[in-house]
């Protein structure tokens, strides 16, 4: 059984319920979604918790009758008329939006009709697992100026173990929340009343991990023939008229005046990127050219939409454009899908899943240039053998895109890493290269990303690791522990050592017992503690524990540092 038309079928029982308990509410949308679904209601009063218990019971008694869901075929007028006379004035903006054709919709039960292209399970008994989750705001449209409707969540499996499972596994990303960990290990918090939201502030510790982060992906680009570039956060309005943003992206980018010109905070680097390639004449042999930033970007975000470290209004990514030749073209794409899944898997992420975009509606280039992007895309994938589902119309505005997904410890899928093909803004910059012949040539432009936003990819491995970071990400991998005032010149003495050896280290020389700084340690989530005394200090030993393990005995200083050395030079988690 297809689980999203199991879930798309559970939503229409959701909303069958509703209707029979609050005849007044007024329906709206109620698709199927990742792990669940949804549906909108416009109802006066706000459901409680309770409401939701009274919904769920109603939804067991209508499964329990184990309705047929009947299609029904209408035209466009027959639609409107019977939507109007239900008093669903939703379902009739939703039907005036249609062309003319054949409308469908369902019907289960007694009287209860949904405009619904469909398709359902044969009947309401075919649904054995779901639970409704929680209740929120959306706006019609996700419109701010539109009426604020109620969003019931929900989910639905095939059985009941399914069910339990994913239901666990909500409680546990709960407890795994970066907006909790976060702040808790004083590595990050994202909002500050006098800053404002969506801005997110790096304490020390989450610097260091940021840091470690950015360092690692420096390194491995540099490997790769990269050459890291820096540019502007503010550049002219007219640059990104040319790249098409302005047109396309505008109500998501910061626009300002200085001087009278109109400037753009950036919310890409690729006309920066751009206008480096286009600061010399480029030969057939100099590509392909890869550039590489750290760039910051800002987007115009709402405040509702805002999540954590999630979805911000400043954030940077590990950004990149290939300008290369037709047939380099393949070959780089695959290079770049080799990169993304050695670097996922250093980070700990073994499952993933690919999702290959189409063109949008809005979108500019010529369609050779977009079969071409799209096949490029779709062959190199194939060539490498790796299944992928098509997303259709979800392509960037200039060209086709691989989105490739990370799954966590709990199966829950992050957006990370995208590779998208342009032919569109080479032409728009009127990018060249001299070719063999001496002949002026357009370039090919990939871009792409490995994790993506930072941001992003910092709240998935937090979350992923429930904040136990492995000992290579780790801001603070060991902590000295002295067990008396007297042995503190051993512990710093043990401090230099490790830092000499690159081994990010603190002491704990508070004046708590043993006891509470072991614990303390171990709610801060680090790694190892070396735990000294008198007879420690005589045999020039430490008495280790390590994270999760307690303690796992004495050794010599020089063979600890062996040991963490080698964890850490394996990147192991």
């Amino acid at each position: 059984m297809d689980l999203d038309t199991l879930r798309h079928s559970c939503a229409h029982v959701m909303a069958q319920a509703v209707k029979e308990l609050w005849a007044e509410a007024k329906l709206a949308i109620g698709p199927s979604i990742e792990d669940g679904f949804y549906y909108d209601f416009d109802k006066k009063e706000a459901f409680s918790d309770e409401d939701l218990v009274k919904i769920e019971k109603r939804m067991s008694e209508i499964i329990a009758k184990d309705e047929p869901f009947i299609k029904e075929g209408l035209d466009k007028k027959a639609a409107l008329d019977l939507f109007q006379k239900l008093g669903e004035p939703y379902k009739v903006e939703l039907i005036e939006a249609l062309p003319d054709g054949e409308i469908s919709v369902y019907k289960t039960g007694k009287s209860f009709l949904d405009l619904c292209r469909g398709p359902h399970v044969e009947s309401t008994g075919r649904i054995k697992a779901f639970k409704l989750l929680s209740v929120a705001g959306a706006y019609w449209h996700g419109i701010e100026t539109n009426p604020m409707l109620q969003r019931i969540y929900g989910t639905c499996f095939e059985s009941k173990k399914e069910l339990d499972e994913h239901l666990k596994n909500l409680e546990e990303a709960k407890l795994r929340d970066h907006r909790k960990l976060g702040p808790a290990l004083e590595l990050f918090d994202i909002y500050h009343e006098e800053a404002g939201a969506g801005l997110v502030f790096y304490h020390p510790k989450g610097a260091l991990l940021r840091t470690i982060i950015e360092d690692y992906e420096k390194r491995e680009h540099l490997k790769r023939g990269y050459q890291i570039v820096i540019t502007p956060h503010i550049m002219q309005a007219g640059l990104w008229k040319t790249s098409g943003h302005y047109d396309y992206y505008k109500e998501n980018m910061y626009i300002f005046k200085i001087d009278e010109q109109e400037y753009v905070l950036k919310p890409m680097n690729c006309p920066g990127h751009i206008l480096i390639y286009k600061s010399k004449t480029r030969s057939y042999k100099d590509l392909p050219i890869r550039l590489f930033e750290l760039g910051t970007v800002y987007r115009h975000e709402k405040a509702g939409v805002l999540h954590g470290l999630l979805r911000v209004r400043g954030f940077t990514q590990d950004d990149a454009h290939i300008f290369c030749l037709p047939e380099q073209l393949k070959p780089e794409i695959k290079s770049v899908i080799d990169f993304v899944f050695e670097t996922m898997k250093v980070f700990g992420f073994n499952h993933t899943s690919i999702e290959l975009s189409t063109r949008p509606e809005k979108s500019i280039g010529s369609d050779d240039d977009w079969q071409l992007a799209t096949q490029s895309l779709e062959e190199a994938l194939k060539e490498k053998g790796f299944s992928y589902d098509i997303n259709q119309g979800d392509g960037a505005f200039y060209g086709p895109k691989i989105d490739i997904k990370l799954k966590d410890a709990l199966k829950r899928s992050w957006q990370c890493a995208t590779i998208q093909c342009d032919f569109a803004l080479p032409k728009r910059f009127n990018l060249s290269y001299i070719d063999n012949q001496g002949k002026e040539r357009q370039p090919i432009m990939l871009h792409r990303v490995l994790l993506g936003s930072l941001e992003r990819f910092v709240g998935a491995l937090v979350e992923h690791y429930n904040g136990d970071l492995p000992l290579w990400l780790a801001p603070v991998q060991v902590l000295v522990i002295p067990i008396k005032d007297t042995v503190m010149n051993y512990a710093r003495e043990i401090e230099k050592t490790l830092q000499a050896k690159d081994i990010r280290v603190q002491v704990d020389s508070r004046n708590e017992t043993l006891d509470k700084r072991i614990r303390n340690a171990e709610m801060n989530k680090i790694p190892y503690c070396l735990v000294v005394g008198e007879r420690e200090e005589k045999s020039k030993a430490v008495a280790v524990r390590k994270k999760g393990q307690g303690n796992i005995g004495a050794m010599s200083l020089d063979e600890f540092v062996k040991k963490a050395g080698e964890e850490i030079e394996k990147k192991t988690a």
